[in-house]
Formats: C-alpha cells, structure tokens, sequence
C-alpha cells in the first residue's frame, strides 16, 4: 500500500489531480476480488496508507473510512475483472493527456520513450458522459484488451500493470509522450522511428521490469519528502 500512497503524493507533485477527479486502485493480495483505492474528494498529496479504502465487489467499502468515486469502482472493477494479471490500474485527468485524448488517435512512436507503448496500448474511441453505468466500463476493458494502457477520447489517460510500480509508471511515460508528441506536432511533421525498430525499443524500454525500475527512484524520492505518507 505505500506504493499506492506515494503514487498518490507523486501525481499531486506532478499536477495529474484535478479537483476529486483522478482515481488509482491495487487488487488486494489475499481477496483478489476486492481492491484498494483513494478515497474520493481526498487531496492526493495528503493520501496516507491509513486513508486507503478497500472496496469489494460490490462497490462496498470493506476496510477504512471514507466514500469511493462512483466513476473509479465502474471503470475499474470491469478493468480488475476483465484482466486477472493487472494488479493496479491508474485513471487521473492529466493535463497533457486529456489534450491528446481529444484528437481520437494512438500515440505515434516518435521518441524512444513513446515506442514503450507502441503495438501495446488502444484507443477507445468513444465518449458517452461520465462513467457511472457497469456496460460502459466492461466496454473500457475491452478496448484495453490485453495492453499496458488505453486512451480515453475526450477523457484522459489509463494504464495498468502488474504492479504499481509499472503502472504508475507508464502512466507517467505515457502523459509525457502525449506532452512531447504535442509539442513537436505544433511545431512541424514529426519523423516516426520505423515499425521494426519500435518495436525491438519497446521490447527494452516497455517490459515490465524496465517500468518498475523506472518507478523505483520517483518512489524513494516521495518517501524522502513525505514520510508521513506511511502513517
């Protein structure tokens, strides 16, 4: 759980929170059908390990004291059950993520750091309100199908992985990409890296280990400046 909270604290560092939108869960090791999750209306950067909710199957809080956010249980129950090998799922209004959402396409692997995702994240295209209705994320999961990360049009970002360390940090990569490939479309034509050299680059840079490596010094960074984050 101090990934979660330091996650947490590193996002509000960052500038992904925005109001009490923005949700991030870890399937729970020993009850596989429940998860833990931010409390909704919490500030992410005064999230404690103690402030975490476990929520059941049924959107119930089990553990912990506080309301979840309607949309984070749909979204990502149907995640969590649609995927078995993801242990965390990260969902936050990012600013740079939410501006590419809106062009309804994939992200281009102009940079090494954006072939992380290449052939490995989709698109769902299609926005229909706030997430509140149980088919609307059963339909997210789908469109994620079996990659690290999905782009919700009109909406953001979401990425998962088999740790919070992964997710954390492809969500991180990815609103970067998104950042970057912006920036470097508003000032001209961008030149792609090759599809046989993104994809021998995401071999590297996108495996699972690479992701927690990555994550590993932004951890010991938050832990340094809030200990308190484990209380």
């Amino acid at each position: 759980m101090a990934h979660l909270a330091a996650t947490l604290r590193l996002f509000a560092e960052l500038g992904y929170d925005e109001g009490a939108g923005g949700h991030i869960t870890v399937r729970d090791p020993e009850r596989p059908d429940c998860f833990w999750i931010n409390p909704f209306g919490m500030y992410f950067g005064q999230v404690r390990v103690s402030d975490l909710l476990l929520v059941g199957a049924d959107g119930q809080v089990l553990g912990g004291k506080g309301r979840i956010n309607p949309a984070g249980f749909v979204i990502h129950s149907a995640v969590h059950t649609a995927r078995p090998d993801v242990v965390c799922a990260v969902h936050t209004h990012s600013v740079y993520g939410r501006a590419f959402s809106t062009l309804g396409r994939l992200l281009d692997p102009i940079t090494q750091d954006a072939c992380a995702f290449y052939g490995d994240h989709s698109l769902f295209d299609d926005y229909t309100g706030v997430v509140l209705d149980a088919e609307e994320g059963r339909r997210i999961a789908a469109a994620l199908g079996p990659g690290k990360a999905t782009i919700l049009r009109n909406h953001g970002l979401l990425t998962v992985g088999g740790s919070v360390a992964e997710a954390a940090w492809w969500f991180v990569a990815m609103e970067r990409s998104c950042q970057v490939q912006l920036a470097a479309e508003a000032a001209g034509k961008p030149v792609p890296i090759g599809p046989e050299d993104a994809e021998r680059t995401r071999e590297v840079i996108g495996s699972p280990g690479i992701g927690r490596y990555n994550f590993k010094p932004l951890y010991a960074g938050v832990l340094r400046r809030h200990p308190d984050l484990l209380d």
